[in-house]
This record gives C-alpha cells, sequence and structure tokens, in this order.
C-alpha cells in the first residue's frame, strides 16, 4: 500500500464511489470538487495495486492557526480493519506537525456510531455540546436546523 497526497484527478475516482462506500448514503455533496483542487497539500489518498481504497481530505484552519481540520474520511469496504484509515490519520498528523498545528478537530454526524468509536479509539475526545444523545454529547444544529454534530479534538 501507498500513501500520497491527492491530486485533483483523484476526485473522479473517489466522487463515484462515495454511496457505495457509505451503504447507499448520499454523501457525495459533502466532498466537493474543491477538496481536490485547493487541499491537495494537507490530504491524502491510499493505494494499493494502483487503486484508492482510502482517503483523507484535511486543511490547516485559517482562522485558528495552531489547528488542522479533518473533513472527509473513506476506506473501502473490503480494506477496514487493515489499518489504512490510522495510517491517513497519521499522515495528515505528520503534516500539521511540519505545520506547527498541535491540535486536529473533525465532526460526525451522531447516527454513525463506527465513526464515533474510531476517533475514540484514535485518541479523539469528544468536545461538549448542548445536549447528550445515547450517551453521547452533541451539538445541535451544528450544519444547520437539526444537523447535530458530534465534535472531535485531538492533541497531537
Amino acid at each position: 500500500m501507498n500513501i500520497r497526497h491527492v491530486k485533483q484527478s483523484d476526485y473522479y475516482v473517489i466522487a463515484p464511489q462515495i454511496s457505495e462506500w457509505w451503504d447507499g448514503r448520499q454523501m457525495a455533496d459533502k466532498l466537493p470538487k474543491l477538496f481536490f483542487d485547493h487541499f491537495t497539500n494537507t490530504s491524502f489518498v491510499a493505494e494499493q495495486d494502483g487503486e484508492i481504497i482510502g482517503f483523507l481530505i484535511g486543511f490547516l484552519s485559517q482562522s485558528h492557526l495552531q489547528e488542522g481540520y479533518i473533513h472527509f474520511v473513506g476506506v473501502h469496504p473490503i480494506h477496514r480493519g487493515s489499518h489504512i484509515g490510522r495510517q491517513l490519520y497519521e499522515s495528515f498528523f505528520q503534516t500539521m506537525k511540519m505545520y506547527g498545528r498541535n491540535l486536529v478537530r473533525c465532526v460526525t454526524s451522531p447516527v454513525n456510531k463506527n465513526s464515533i468509536a474510531y476517533h475514540i479509539r484514535m485518541g479523539f475526545e469528544i468536545e461538549g455540546g448542548n445536549r447528550v444523545v445515547n450517551g453521547i454529547a452533541v451539538h445541535s444544529n451544528y450544519d444547520g436546523p437539526g444537523e447535530e454534530r458530534v465534535v472531535f479534538v485531538k492533541r497531537i
């Protein structure tokens, strides 16, 4: 397996697969092409035998100069459990350190229990919200009316 920076053309490989990787959930609108155009230095893909089997889209915060943000991560379902996600996250963490950043943030939906468990295993902490859903602190209306999110933070 090889981890490398994303390139613009990766969008056309990844975007059509997103719904399949998320069991039919329509997620493609959460990953516009602009991320592949403007955040290539801080985003990564994992390749095996010339095929993309995972990706991480992240960027440096323009407002919080000690922070980086992970926007979207995916691993092909048949490759899950092979530490591909961990390697992608570690590549991002190393890049953040190179840029002098020491804090990484990301969010997920409270219904995505696998993502919540994964981020906790990766050493992220849940940042307190304004209500609790199934024992998890969530931020109500985080991404608009009715759009709750679990907010994670990790010091690196």
